[in-house]
């Protein structure tokens, strides 16, 4: 099998900048949001690893693997593990199924 490359949506990459500068600012130094960019980056690798190892979610061939107060929606294809959110579990979830459920909805009509 070919090497998959990890690809993060729009969706995620705003989410996750949104959470470093949010940590940023709140405690003065970047030093949290670099050590997440780390926890990220190395669970990224085990999930490329173990792609069967994380929780199913209600939303369709998507898994989502728990990174302390985050957690990390993805789907994974033949050559992509594509990160679909990054999240923060403190927020209030509907609001994530607001963000995904829409992005579902024009799935359906490919």
């Amino acid at each position: 099998m070919a090497k998959r490359i990890i690809v993060w949506t729009p969706t995620a990459i705003n989410q996750r900048r949104e959470i470093l500068k949010y940590w940023t600012k709140r405690n003065g130094s970047p030093r949290y949001a670099q050590k997440l960019v780390k926890l990220t980056t190395f669970r990224l690798k085990i999930i490329l690893k173990h792609t069967e190892a994380d929780k199913k979610t209600v939303y369709p061939e998507t898994r989502t693997s728990a990174l302390g107060h985050f957690s990390i929606l993805y789907k994974i294809t033949d050559t992509e593990l594509i990160v679909t959110s990054f999240w923060d579990n403190r927020q209030d979830p509907d609001k994530l199924d607001k963000i995904i459920r829409p992005r579902l909805d024009l799935d359906d009509d490919d």
